[in-house]
């Protein structure tokens, strides 16, 4: 084999292998999803990055119990409403808004603000449309990615054994 092609080949590996490496550097730790759904007429999406517990005693641990916690990884969780809706009873306006929960043990938090588009750590209180107490509690099983779902009568949030969840109507 004349060495001209052995360069070419050597060449062509050194690229293929290149944006593989670099394919798998993109790849988020925390990828994005999306949970949709209906409910009384009003389209309702959260866009939000999923972490995985990877081992880690996630609540009271790398989220601690008591304090806003952004509800997700990397920019803040998005929460999107079609029409007026009512979480457990309040009045939420149609729109978008950052997502963040107060995590604790029987009871939790929701937060619907006003700001978006921010980094999922940057929080303003003062933008708050909306905060609700909602029923959290453990489940038997765990749940490795962070995962919300959207159904019939509200929105669950489950990750690691903690789950919490809001009625809307």
């Amino acid at each position: 084999m004349k060495t001209s092609t052995l360069k070419f080949y050597g060449l062509t590996a050194v690229l293929m292998l290149s944006m593989v490496f670099f394919a798998k550097a993109q790849e988020r730790a925390s990828p994005p999803k999306t949970a949709e759904g209906t409910i009384n007429g009003a389209k309702i999406t959260v866009n939000y990055s999923s972490p995985s517990v990877k081992g880690r005693q996630i609540f009271g641990g790398l989220v601690p119990l008591g304090k806003v916690w952004r509800a997700g990884a990397n920019e803040a969780t998005l929460f999107e409403t079609s029409k007026d809706i009512q979480i457990e009873g309040k009045t939420l306006p149609a729109g978008k808004y950052s997502f963040f929960i107060i995590p604790d043990e029987y009871s939790s938090t929701f937060i619907f603000n006003k700001q978006t588009g921010q980094w999922g750590t940057q929080y303003d209180e003062s933008q708050d449309a909306l905060r609700v107490q909602v029923p959290s509690g453990q489940t038997q099983t765990l749940t490795e990615s962070l995962v919300y779902d959207i159904v019939s009568d509200g929105m669950e949030v489950k990750w690691e054994y903690g789950r919490a969840k809001a009625s809307i109507k």
